[in-house]
């Protein structure tokens, strides 16, 4: 099925060859032309001015136009022949293929600099690569210190995710480390999704100091509902630069590293996920990277095309012009014009 130079749109042809014959429209022009000068004899005459005055009838003008009618008539044929069809193409993709929702720790450590520019803003500019390079996964994200909320709900628009990301800011939410609440804030994201993958990415950089919910019993929760988690702790090894504010401006003290390493491992291994250590920037793009290649799901597509017949509309136009021609061969021009 072809679609004549382009010239009908989105209308293919199933028998587009018989297109062709449209091209045999200017010689049946030019023989009708030559025919209708043939029908009026001349006369030759000494003066014309008697008839100089006189001009063609409104039947004489118009009659040409039966064979005008004629010809859309044959057109129209010609192209309901040709057999016109209308395409109407779907394409579904499974984008519920994976749900991930980021469990982002936003507490006050979050600010110490042994990640370029901290690690707060070095997490969320990993994250937002990760968020740019998985356009059909549905992504949520969620941020926790002493306490946890959702920040951006599950979505397929990471437009407004990415905006949601870029207005974390530390101190946004009471101090502390609830590793528990914000893990189980993430898993009543996904608890009701159908997705084929659930996940949960959680960062951070401490150990649970606050909440009500233990890191492990959030765990358990997220195996009961088939949630994975993959669990990073950032930080370098041992201690790390801590801006302080001091009435004589900003200073920076050592501050101990302290991840609890354990649960997170723990945490990881009940949900059959991962654990991570990040210690700089680039070690933390490594680790969302690879989290992205395990988190590859295909997704499955199914395309189809449904063929509209458009025939039919081509065929009675052609009928009514030929109506409309013999109506007026047999009653307005029955005799010669």
């Amino acid at each position: 099925m072809h679609n004549l130079f382009g010239i009908f749109g989105s209308i293919t042809f199933l028998y587009p060859n018989l297109l062709y014959f449209l091209f045999i429209i200017p010689i049946l022009i030019a023989w009708y032309i030559f025919r209708y000068n043939k029908t009026y004899p001349k006369t030759t005459i000494s003066d014309t001015s008697a008839i100089k005055t006189l001009g063609k009838s409104v039947k004489q003008k118009i009659f040409p136009l039966l064979y005008v009618l004629r010809l859309l008539a044959v057109i129209f044929i010609t192209i309901a022949l040709a057999r016109p069809q209308s395409s109407s193409k779907s394409s579904e993709e499974n984008i519920e293929g994976i749900d991930i929702v980021l469990a982002l720790d936003v507490s006050g450590s979050m600010l110490a600099e042994d990640f370029s520019p901290n690690r707060l803003e070095a997490a969320k500019a990993v994250a937002a690569d990760f968020i740019k390079a998985r356009p059909t996964d549905r992504m949520g994200l969620v941020v926790f210190s002493g306490e946890s909320f959702t920040q951006c709900p599950l979505t397929i628009d990471h437009r407004i995710l990415l905006k949601q990301l870029d207005a974390i800011r530390s101190g946004m939410i009471n101090d502390g480390t609830a590793i528990g609440e914000g893990l189980a804030t993430a898993v009543n994201r996904l608890k009701n999704s159908e997705a084929i993958s659930k996940t949960i990415i959680l960062l951070t950089d401490g150990v649970n100091n606050l909440g009500v919910i233990d890191p492990l019993t959030a765990a358990d929760f997220a195996k009961m509902f088939n949630i994975r988690v993959y669990t990073i702790g950032v930080g370098t090894e041992g201690v790390a630069p801590y801006p302080v504010q001091t009435p004589w401006g900003k200073q920076y003290q050592n501050v101990p590293v302290q991840i609890d390493e354990n649960v997170l491992t723990q945490i990881s291994n009940m949900t059959d996920g991962k654990y991570f250590r990040a210690t700089n920037k680039k070690v933390l793009q490594n680790v969302f990277k690879e989290i992205d290649k395990l988190e590859k799901t295909k997704i499955e597509v199914l395309s189809f095309e449904r063929k509209s017949e458009e025939f039919k509309i081509w065929l009675w136009i052609a009928l009514a012009l030929l109506l409309i021609e013999l109506g007026l061969r047999y009653t307005i021009f029955m005799s010669n014009p």
